[in-house]
């Protein structure tokens, strides 16, 4: 009996071994066989062609064309006004020397994108698009300029794309360099800066200024040592972003500072105000100790006196809480917010998000610049300083703005900037189309025929109201005969016979009066 029952157990155990191991040999081979179709799915399907994943990489985004309409009239009232303010354009590569970026943007170079070693040079993408200028003034040996230049920047940034922040953007960048008498560039660049948003139609806006030698005296009087200056400079740029408690928190916890230092610093940056500001801080007993201070504050003054002669002091603010993380900053800054929420449409790449979903968002800064006076002397071989001011606009915040403006009017944007259609009456007249098309073109009058040979006159119409087109210029069989083309307003709907030969007048006459 005992070696029956030693006999049995022994064959329970086998088989729940067994079992069980079959159950881990089948598990392992689901997920093999998992692992197998998700690599399958990623090298093709059946056919055995690679199935791609249709998305724009993160931080990106592609521009239809009524999107791209809206971009070139905002980009249109910028270019204008650097033009209005005597500007002239340059270019520069994409990629520069990864040394010529590094150390420039403070706690910000670790958003630099670095490119692999090509042909033996280290290069990194943009950061922006003064450093770059700063670079070329050196190596071109040029001392006097006012350029503008519009192209895109990139930022391995953790894009907040509800607020216009991505990681390839445009920016728009005027600059002054030279040797000119205090605080006039720079107060035109303010200028410049209220004209744009002005003009653009945003909603009410403030422009915040502050100096880098004002913060510097204000960061020595309360007791900051001097190598942490700039690492400070960055925690207090974050006010606009966060509360004065999780700034103080980081200048304490992070930085080392005494909270007794940090408190003298959280008085100074909740000040605002305009020239009596200037004043009355002149008359401080801490920061009126300090020489770099008391410069500061005597070039806020008279900035203020520019600013009221240029007319824009209603909207500009001199705010101590500023102080733009950017290490290449010596004197006067800036930056332009707007005060308005945006509903903004919120992408998937956010946690939790749905597509389609809306949040209300805040923009934040649309402009900002400032002095830069030594760093065009860090790339020349004698040091030799070029001065230099200047400001960017943030193209891609305003271009959120203005695209929610034109779906919340419900405005109809034209995509195109076609004057007339070319359109025929009868069948058997596509030459005769495609005549009077090439003589507009010859003409420079913007035209357009359909691809059709036969084309129905009402489908010829309705592409006019559809695209916007405002003139129809049409031919048939007795205006053949009779040396004229019919030449008709879309949206009154008003027809009249222009003589052949008149034509190109009479479309040049009334299209420059549209729009």
């Amino acid at each position: 009996i005992m070696v029956a029952s030693l006999l049995w157990s022994f064959h329970i155990t086998a088989i729940w071994k067994l079992q069980t191991t079959h159950r881990t040999v089948m598990c392992s081979i689901d997920e093999e066989v998992a692992k197998l179709l998700q690599l399958k799915a990623q090298l093709g399907g059946e056919d055995g062609k690679h199935v791609f994943v249709l998305k724009t990489a993160k931080g990106t985004r592609d521009y239809n064309p009524k999107q791209m309409a809206i971009r070139e009239k905002v980009f249109n009232t910028i270019i204008g006004c650097f033009k209005r303010h005597g500007a002239e354009t340059i270019d520069t590569p994409v990629f520069e020397l990864k040394e010529t970026l590094t150390g420039k943007y403070g706690e910000d170079s670790k958003l630099i994108y670095d490119l692999k070693d090509q042909g033996g040079e280290l290069l990194s993408l943009r950061y922006d698009l003064t450093v770059p200028f700063a670079r070329y003034l050196a190596m071109n040996k040029i001392t006097n300029i006012k350029r503008y230049h519009i192209a895109k920047v990139y930022r391995r940034d953790n894009p907040a794309m509800t607020r216009g922040r991505y990681r390839e953007f445009y920016q728009c960048d005027f600059d002054i360099a030279g040797q000119y008498d205090p605080m006039i560039p720079d107060a035109e660049c303010l200028k410049i800066v209220y004209e744009i948003l002005s003009e653009l139609d945003l909603g009410d806006f403030r422009i915040k200024v502050n100096d880098r030698r004002i913060l510097d005296g204000m960061f020595a009087m309360c007791g900051v040592p001097d190598e942490k200056f700039r690492t400070i400079c960055s925690t207090v740029d974050k006010l606009d972003k966060a509360s004065w408690e999780d700034v103080k928190n980081e200048m304490v916890k992070e930085k080392g500072l005494s909270e007794g230092v940090a408190d003298q610093i959280g008085e100074y940056v909740s000040m605002q105000g305009g020239m009596d500001l200037a004043e009355r801080l002149l008359q401080d007993p801490k920061l009126s100790q300090s020489k770099q201070a008391c410069a500061g504050l005597a070039d806020m003054k008279q900035l203020f006196s520019y600013l009221q002669l240029f007319q824009v002091t209603d909207k500009v603010l001199f705010d101590l809480s500023l102080a733009r993380g950017l290490d290449y900053y010596t004197g006067v800054i800036y930056e332009a917010v707007l005060s308005q929420m945006i509903q903004a449409p919120v992408v998937a790449e956010q946690n939790g998000a749905l597509p389609g979903d809306e949040a209300s968002v805040s923009v934040g800064s649309v402009a900002g610049g400032g002095r830069y006076d030594g760093l065009v002397g860090m790339f020349d071989p004698k040091g030799k300083k070029v001065p230099c001011v200047g400001v960017s606009i943030g193209i891609e915040r305003i271009f959120s703005i203005m695209e929610q403006k034109a779906e919340l009017l419900a405005e109809k944007v034209r995509t195109t900037e076609t004057q007339v259609l070319v359109a025929s009456a009868q069948k058997n007249l596509l030459e005769e189309r495609l005549k009077l098309t090439t003589e507009l073109w010859n003409a420079g009058i913007k035209a357009e025929v359909l691809y059709k040979k036969n084309p129905k006159l009402l489908t010829q119409l309705q592409h006019c109201e559809e695209t916007g087109i405002p003139l129809v210029a049409i031919l048939g069989e007795q205006e053949l005969k009779d040396g004229v083309v019919k030449l008709r307003k879309v949206a009154s709907r008003e027809e009249v016979d222009v003589p052949r030969e008149e034509l190109v007048e009479e479309l040049k006459r009334r299209t420059s009066k549209l729009p």
